[in-house]
């Protein structure tokens, strides 16, 4: 009974790895989340490259953070932002740009305010990106 109950758990879990995609939301969420934190390290350590660019291209997300890009397919993934009080917005075609000071703090767009990500596909994810520079699942309060 317990060979059969692992043989059943292993299928439902191969399944659910199967189907999920590398152009989730969630994925994305992961990416924008670590592009952002990899920005705020460098801006704290007096890093000149202290800020991430954030493009939706047509074929998938790019980030810039610290010298460094990395790409994410999206397929039929958007990703929006609004800063505190606003409606959200698609990210524009040449890039969004959000840079910290030296304290960690978000400096840029608007320097700081909160900024909130949304991610939308097959499901959705909120990010918050808080304007001392803390990055957490949800909206921002």
């Amino acid at each position: 009974m317990v060979i059969i109950l692992i043989g059943v758990l292993s299928a439902l879990g191969i399944g659910l790895f199967a189907r999920s995609s590398a152009s989730s939301p969630m994925l994305a969420t992961q990416q924008l989340a670590s592009a952002t934190l990899l920005a705020q390290q460098a801006a704290l350590a007096g890093n000149p490259s202290n800020g991430v660019v954030i493009r939706q291209l047509a074929d998938g997300f790019q980030f810039e953070a610290a010298g460094e890009s990395f790409a994410l397919d999206h397929e039929g993934t958007s990703l929006s932002y609004r800063t505190s009080g606003g409606s959200f917005a698609q990210i524009p075609a040449t890039g969004l740009t959000v840079s910290f000071d030296g304290l960690g703090r978000v400096a840029a767009p608007v320097a700081r305010e909160n900024i909130d990500f949304r991610i939308s596909g097959s499901s959705q994810f909120d990010l918050c990106l808080s304007s001392l520079g803390a990055v957490y699942q949800g909206v921002c309060q």
